[in-house]
């Protein structure tokens, strides 16, 4: 399986997370020129919800959340205010959350920080 599809399926579990817990998906994958890409676009309780998700297979490179550097924090900001631009969203709560896998004995742990960056 090659990284992209392992990243899908990364996403896919967010996904599941996510609609669990009340969350409606609008996009997946938006990508803002050669910016970034927001992985997950998502909403509950009228706020508009900026999802990166980062997985891990093991911790050989660190957890999950270790992986969001300053700098990628920094282009998912930018490619949200793309995504809002496009869109002429202006009047919207809007907030960005890690969505952090790492897979432990085999079985996925979910981690999902609220107001990540």
């Amino acid at each position: 399986m090659d990284n992209t599809q392992v990243g899908h399926n990364f996403e896919d579990l967010a996904e599941d997370y996510l609609v669990k817990k009340g969350y409606k998906i609008i996009k997946r994958n938006f990508h803002f020129g050669k910016l970034g890409e927001i992985d997950i676009v998502a909403e509950k309780d009228n706020i508009l919800v900026f999802c990166e998700v980062k997985g891990r297979n093991n911790n050989n490179f660190g957890s999950a959340i270790e992986a969001v550097t300053y700098g990628k924090q920094m282009k998912l900001r930018k490619t949200a205010e793309g995504y809002l631009n496009i869109n002429k969203i202006t009047d919207k709560d809007c907030r960005m959350d890690l969505v952090a896998i790492d897979i432990i004995a085999g079985k996925p742990q979910i981690t999902h920080l609220e107001n990540a960056f």
